[in-house]
Formats: structure tokens, C-alpha cells, sequence
């Protein structure tokens, strides 16, 4: 291999690569599965005779690495890997594919400065009438943007922030299917509510909260015909951000359809997975030791969404300076 670079997916295998979330270099992924991901590359480029770009899936787990598929091909990560390392692979790629001068392999996978990449991807949802604002197997996204900061919390933020997501102000709504209200969701909701959050969440998920000591305010699902209802709430513009990890085995498969819609809908921040859940809790965290207490938001209610302020403001030129 001429050159070669690995990202890191936010989220867990089953979420289309091009909707991931990818940080540049990795951040946990350990330095024994990085070398056997380089090492199925380089067998897998001789064994298919590859001249040119190609691009690969892998999944680490417990030590082990697995392809989960081999392109041959460009991908849209090669422009983003190309910036935060500082060389062009597309122009490598084209020069080996000539065979017309010769090409000194790059040994280093990272770029030169102490930075971090954070690829994100851009959603339609609001354009696409009745489409479910959810992530899976199949690619959902139409584009996308790549932020860099001096740690991943700094770059995942900005990242964010980009796509056009408002920083909550300060109400989030919690909706987590039953095979997900465990010890993995807990400290990410324990942890924005520490935070000065005010958590509200639906039927089930509040009795969970509340039984690990996490309060949350009830809302009620708009066909139970109680009050408070979550459809008011939400399109009243009380609910800053929705928090909603939910898949087929859900009881509620419909409404919780709905509620992803009217929150697209009404342009209220929506995450639906939880690992990005759990890096945008701890990036705001971040950011808050940096901006300090949270202002006024003139109505009584803390205001959280003067801790993008607190970011890194360099361009890709100056890290790479």
C-alpha cells in the first residue's frame, strides 16, 4: 500500500458508513486492532491485484478484526482523510493507476499536528415529507461537512453544530425502547441532567429514570388523551432536543415514527443513536468547563447554548501551519 489511513466510527456496526459519524485519527480503538486492520488491507490489495483507491469496512471487537466489506473504489471519506493528513489520495491513487513515476509509500496514517477530524453527515429529513428521521443498514444522509479541534470532544461539537443542530437551551425528551434502559444509556441522561438539564421522557422511561435516581418530568403520549402531552410540548417549542433509541422491537413503533416527524418537523434537534447520545453529552460537558456557568435565558430557565462559544475557531490551514 502506497498510503493508508484508519477512521473510527461514533456509532456501533449498523448504522450505513455513510451516515456515520467518523473521528480521524481513532480515539479508542487500540493499537494491536489498528496494526491487524492494516494488516487484512495490505493482504487483501495483493490478494485482488488492486491498482488505485479502495475503501474498506471493519469491525473491532474484543481484540478480533473482521471485513465487513472491500469497495473497489473511491468513497466520500477519501476527500475528509486526505485534509486531516495533509497529502492527496485521490491524486496518488491516480498516479499509481497511470504507473507512469514511480511513488514513495507514506509510512504515517495521521496528521503531522496534534488535531482531530470529525466527519458528519447532513439529513434531508425536513425537505422529505413523511421520511423517518432514523439511522440503519441503508444510507439516509445527503451530504456532508468535517470540523477539526484540538481534542474529539472539541471537533465532534463544531461538527454538530455545522449541520445546523441548535445546542439545546435547556429541555431534553427522553424515549428509550425497553432493550436499551440499562447501565449503557444510564450515565448519559445521569450526566446531562447533572449538567442543569431539564430531562422530560415518556411513560416507561420515566419510571426507569426515576427508579436510578434521575429526575425526569412525565409526558404523555398524545393517545393516552392525558396532560402533559408530549405533541404540545414539542410543537410549542418547549422541548429543545429529543433523545429517542428505538428499533423494531419497540411497542410503539408507530408513534414513535410520529414523534421523530413532528420533532424534524418543528426543526427540534433529533438523535437517534446512542453513542453519538453519549459523545454529545460529554463534548458538551467539555465545552462547559471551558464557557463557564450558563447564562440567563431570560425567562427563568437556565440557557445552555452559549457553550459553543467556547470552542476552538482554527481553520484546517492553521492546524496544518
Amino acid at each position: 500500500m502506497l498510503l493508508h489511513t484508519i477512521s473510527e466510527h461514533v456509532e456501533n456496526a449498523g448504522v450505513h458508513s455513510g451516515d456515520a459519524t467518523l473521528m480521524l485519527p481513532p480515539q479508542t480503538i487500540s493499537a494491536e486492532e489498528l496494526a491487524l486492520c492494516k494488516d487484512i488491507m495490505e493482504k487483501l490489495a495483493k490478494a485482488l491485484a488492486i491498482t488505485g483507491p479502495f475503501n474498506m469496512q471493519l469491525i473491532a471487537k474484543d481484540g478480533a478484526v473482521k471485513v465487513i466489506e472491500c469497495n473497489l473504489r473511491a468513497s466520500r471519506s477519501f476527500p475528509f482523510s486526505s485534509k486531516v493528513l495533509g497529502v492527496n489520495f485521490i491524486e496518488t491513487a491516480t498516479k499509481a493507476m497511470i504507473g507512469t513515476e514511480a511513488i514513495e509509500p507514506l509510512e504515517r496514517n495521521s496528521p503531522l499536528k496534534d488535531f482531530v477530524g470529525v466527519k458528519a453527515p447532513m439529513f434531508s429529513f425536513q425537505r422529505l415529507k413523511g421520511a423517518d428521521p432514523s439511522l440503519g443498514v441503508e444510507m439516509a444522509s445527503t451530504g456532508e461537512l468535517a470540523c477539526f479541534g484540538p481534542d474529539k470532544n472539541d471537533a465532534f461539537l463544531k461538527a454538530m453544530m455545522s449541520t445546523g443542530m441548535k445546542l439545546p437551551k435547556s429541555n431534553i425528551l427522553v424515549s428509550i425502547q425497553e432493550r436499551e434502559r440499562n447501565d449503557k444509556t444510564l450515565p448519559t441522561l445521569a450526566k446531562l441532567s447533572a449538567m442543569g438539564y431539564h430531562l422530560y421522557a415518556t411513560e416507561k422511561t420515566a419510571q426507569f429514570l426515576s427508579d436510578k435516581g434521575v429526575h425526569a418530568t412525565l409526558l404523555h403520549y398524545k393517545e393516552s388523551e392525558a396532560e402533559p402531552c408530549i405533541d404540545d410540548v414539542i410543537s410549542r417549542g418547549d422541548i429543545h432536543l429529543v433523545l429517542m433509541f428505538s428499533n423494531q422491537f419497540s411497542e410503539r413503533i408507530l408513534t414513535n415514527y410520529a414523534i421523530r416527524r413532528l420533532a424534524v418537523d418543528y426543526g427540534v434537534p433529533l438523535i437517534t443513536n446512542i453513542q453519538v447520545a453519549e459523545m454529545f453529552a460529554n463534548s458538551l460537558e467539555a465545552a462547559m468547563g471551558g464557557a463557564g456557568s450558563a447564562g440567563s435565558a431570560g425567562d427563568g430557565e437556565a440557557d445552555f447554548t452559549g457553550r459553543g462559544n467556547a470552542l476552538d475557531e482554527r481553520s484546517l490551514h492553521e492546524w496544518h501551519e
